[in-house]
């Protein structure tokens, strides 16, 4: 055994190996990237990994192998669960044999998601448990818990860290050398594994029932848990507990609560929690989970207890709590003097206002950029997608008109057609994106006959959760070199009408691509084929000649390269920053941009 300092998705990883976990799947999405990635760094022979091509895809194979008696984990954020959650409506009426948790990363703020959707939600409505850590510490030692649980009644157990559990960092206590487990393998049995009316009415019953049975043994789960003994009790879950406790170290006599399993709920353990409570005070991120559920339990045992928290504008509606939060809103409930409640931080400067930008020399800027110069004089619908390139809705490039979902930028593209046909509709959306969940747009497309340009910017990566591997690159999560798919194979063969391959940095061929494309009737496809900057090497710099520059900085309002800016009226290029692409020194009237 021996300690190391990881992040919390380090030590879901190392919980895993520590269950001797068979196979992890999963899709990268921030904050629940690293998991898969830790669990590579470590000695894990016999455990299989991959990134799969989505969640959807990643829950079915790890299906599979509990399905044999192998312990399985599958990762993402809360919107990939949203991808999945078709197999995992089913698996949960169909259960498992070897354990299987699915890690479904919330991320409240939100910070780097669409939505601030609560999987706790979800978990109660696919009837299947849900772990809640409150550090990256209960994380290692929950996400063993659930093997054992999903084990003992063969269902998916949910863990459910959020984005300050995930990127938390905490001294781990784990083995040095760790060793799958040993499984039985699939046993053939139509009526158990074969989904039909009949089974699922069967098992429906069953699932209720047992649901019962496994809040009462949350009841004496050791991070359900109670410390003090006064009237007023504030019930906290995830990492809004640590936080709570943490205030509550100054007034050990205030009751709290905590709940790490929120579904099913522990009705006895919380009902002896709650004696000698006459008021409440529910602490939590994100839905007002645990305040309706204690809403339910007042209602059935009659009891007298008044209940604060979100539904009374205690607790804000969304976003994150922190520990200035918890200390502002406990003792406003506890009624302590608010100099008492005063953060230590307080009266510190804000930080510095940080847009988020598209590097300087992202190859994306340089792929709507000609487009955009391509469609000068035209009415034409631009439809983002989940990526890097969603930044490309920032002026001055304003190039990104709709971004929904992941994938939804190509069929929203034909919607657009097929309401506007004299307008021309673009779809950009990256290479990872296109194998998660562009296939079947592109495919949609043909079908209907829409005529729409799609955009694919392929820079070799999937850049905005760490650079992972996907089915274009060549290589897997296993090390196992693998033939490249092709882009532009699927593309044809799908009835793609025209594809295009073009070097986005080359501006006078792109912009005569996407010309020629907007020519032609039917589904096409541009391949702005470019690699991330973040992982080539600079081939350069670009340098501006101060006396030929006349002080336009058109270079500086029409791409909006952090890399320039303005000084003594003319522009010029911070050298840190400058990656060579030459973009600029291509639309400069004068020539004032060379290449150093």
């Amino acid at each position: 055994m021996s300690k190391q300092y990881v992040m919390g998705n380090g030590a879901i990883a190392l919980g895993a190996l520590n269950a001797g976990v068979n196979l992890v799947s999963g899709y990268p999405g921030t904050p629940s990237s690293e998991i898969i990635e830790t669990v590579a760094k470590y000695p894990h022979e016999g455990t299989y990994l991959e990134w799969s091509v989505n969640e959807k895809a990643a829950m079915e194979v790890a299906a599979a192998a509990a399905y044999s008696g192998a312990r399985a984990m599958v990762t993402m954020k809360q919107v990939g669960l949203n991808v999945a959650s078709d197999p995992l409506m089913s698996l949960a009426y169909v259960g498992v044999k070897g354990g299987m948790v699915v890690v479904s990363a919330d991320d409240p703020g939100p910070i780097s998601s669409q939505t601030e959707q609560d999987t706790r939600r979800f978990a109660e409505f696919a009837r299947i448990p849900v772990f809640d850590p409150a550090s990256p510490e209960e994380a290692f030692e929950m996400v063993q818990d659930a093997f054992a649980y999903s084990e003992k009644y063969k269902t998916p157990v949910i863990l459910r860290p959020t984005t300050r559990v995930d990127h938390a960092y905490a001294s781990i206590e784990a083995p040095d050398t760790f060793r799958a487990r040993d499984y039985e393998g699939f046993v053939k049995d139509s009526k158990k594994w074969v989904i039909f009316p009949r089974l699922s009415f069967q098992n429906h019953a069953m699932i209720e029932k047992r649901n019962v049975e496994i809040g009462e043994d949350f009841s004496s789960y050791r991070f359900n848990t109670v410390s003090g003994s006064s009237e007023k009790a504030v019930i906290a879950t995830g990492v809004s507990y640590a936080y709570a406790a943490e205030f509550l170290k100054e007034h050990p006599e205030v009751r709290l609560i905590r709940i790490g399993t929120p579904y099913p709920l522990p009705e006895t353990f919380l009902l002896k929690a709650l004696e000698g409570v006459s008021e409440v005070l529910c602490f939590e991120e994100l839905s007002p989970y645990i305040e309706e559920k204690l809403y339910q339990l007042i209602g059935k045992h009659q009891l007298k207890i008044k209940v604060s928290g979100k539904h009374s504008g205690d607790v804000p509606p969304s976003g994150e709590n922190d520990a200035d939060s918890a200390r502002r809103i406990i003792s406003r409930f506890l009624g302590l003097p608010m100099d008492e409640a005063r953060a230590e931080t307080a009266g510190a400067p804000e930080p510095p206002a940080r847009p988020p930008v598209l590097c300087a020399g992202c190859p994306h800027r340089a792929s709507f950029y000609a487009v955009k110069q391509a469609m000068k004089g035209r009415k034409a619908y631009f439809c983002g997608d989940i990526g890097c390139y969603t930044l490309g809705n920032a002026m001055p490039l304003d190039m990104v008109d709709t971004c929904l979902c992941m994938g939804a930028g190509i069929t929203m593209a034909q919607g657009f057609y097929h309401m506007d046909p004299d307008a021309v509709a673009f779809s950009f959306t990256g290479d990872s994106t296109f194998f998660a969940s562009g296939i079947t747009g592109v495919v949609n497309a043909v079908y209907n006959a829409a005529d729409m340009i799609l955009c694919i910017l392929d820079n070799s990566t999937t850049a905005m959760t760490g650079h992972q591997p996907h089915p274009g690159t060549g290589r897997n999560m296993m090390a196992t070199p693998v033939e490249k798919i092709s882009i532009e194979k699927l593309l044809l063969a799908a009835g793609v009408v025209k594809v295009m391959t073009v070097d986005p940095l080359d501006l006078e061929a792109s912009v005569a691509a996407v010309k020629e494309c907007a020519a032609v009737k039917g589904v096409k496809a541009i391949i702005f084929q470019s690699p991330c900057v973040a992982i080539t090497k600079p081939t350069g710099k670009m340098k501006i000649d101060s006396e030929k520059c006349i002080g336009c900085l058109r270079c500086i309002r029409e791409i909006g390269c952090p890399a320039l800016s303005v000084s003594g009226g003319k522009a010029v290029i911070d050298e840190n920053l400058c990656t060579g692409c030459g973009l600029c020194r291509q639309l400069c009237p004068v020539g004032a941009i060379g290449g150093v």
